[in-house]
């Protein structure tokens, strides 16, 4: 197939193209590097199936012959970001979600949105199906983001029905892998960072809200058997196992064998309660559950932090990020 990834510079993006390039798909990758970068994808450059264009999806998204699958990935996904780029969280989940819609449209091709777990908000139901329509707080810090994906979801719901194109959906859960931004602000970048400079890991609130986390490798194969298969969803994609953030970080101390110590910091405004999917759907319709052992994930994200961060050059936060992230995210 010849597939369009949008945000395909990203740490999720970057994983899709390289797994559509190694099963002979041709990718022509989208990003406008806000929070991307051309290095995730550095190691495709070679291949004659890959291409990388500097584009806004925002602003245009033009992508010359034929096309048989859309994958939009393209937006903000870090807390740290999302807090510095409101306007821009919101115009990618709706006039860019619009645009790769008419990219998709126009070349008779799927369509796959990325969408999120945080579409539950802070959830009342435990774990979330498909059909539970979530708990959200659409004036709060997380709300440019929440809101964004909730419209695109209808946007993609409403092209589907209303033009016939061929729609799916993924809700992605807590995802962690090679290739996050050490200072992305999520939990696992900060745990494994803090941990390996020796410094306090800093666990929100008292560390008892849950998250249940993916390995990407997991999260990539699960997205791929939606855009293979008919199905519209929403499906959610994610491990379905839970933890705690302070199980979580102490985890993470003695797998990096850090002398660090757990430093507690006030819970983040609308910080989730609970993140657990249910994955009952996924498992029937696409044959999908996840299978690498969360360990042995953590043992490689831990691994490539500790060889490729020593070398590697990451792009700080958006300006004044660092200094508000707290409000999300405690770091």
């Amino acid at each position: 197939m010849r597939v369009v990834v949008t945000g395909g510079a990203g740490f999720l993006g970057s994983h899709l193209c390289e797994r559509l390039v190694a099963r002979g798909d041709e990718v022509v990758a989208l990003d406008n590097f806000v929070t991307g970068d051309p290095a995730n994808v550095a190691h495709l450059a070679d291949s004659p199936r890959f291409e990388l264009r500097d584009v806004d999806v925002t602003r245009d998204v033009t992508v010359e012959g034929a096309v048989d699958l859309v994958l939009h990935f393209a937006s903000p996904a870090s807390p740290v970001d999302y807090l510095q780029l409101p306007i821009e969280t919101l115009e990618v989940g709706s006039i860019g979600t619009m645009r790769a819609l008419s990219l998709a449209r126009g070349k008779r091709a799927r369509f796959v949105l990325a969408s999120t777990s945080e579409v539950y908000g802070d959830p009342e139901v435990h774990p979330q199906p498909e059909t539970y329509w979530g708990n959200v707080n659409p004036v709060g810090p997380r709300g440019v983001y929440d809101e964004a994906k909730r419209f695109a979801e209808a946007m993609t719901l409403a092209h589907r029905s209303t033009h016939g194109i061929s729609t799916g959906i993924v809700r992605i859960f807590n995802t962690f892998g090679p290739r996050m931004r050490p200072n992305d602000g999520r939990a696992i970048p900060n745990f494994i960072r803090q941990s390996l400079a020796g410094e306090p890991v800093t666990v929100a609130g008292d560390g008892s809200q849950t998250r249940s986390i993916c390995f990407v490798d997991d999260l990539v194969a699960g997205i791929l058997a939606l855009a293979d298969s008919e199905h519209a969803g929403p499906v959610n994609i994610g491990n379905p196992h839970e933890i705690s953030m302070l199980a979580l970080a102490e985890w993470v101390i003695e797998l990096t064998g850090s002398s660090s110590t757990v430093n507690f910091i006030p819970r983040p405004v609308d910080d989730p309660t609970v993140r657990q999917p249910d994955t009952t759907l996924a498992q029937e319709l696409l044959g999908w559950a996840p299978e690498v052992d969360i360990e042995t994930a953590l043992l490689r994200t831990i691994d490539w932090f500790r060889t490729e961060t020593e070398t590697a050059h990451f792009p700080e936060p958006p300006l004044g990020a660092r200094e508000t992230a707290h409000i999300l995210t405690g770091s």
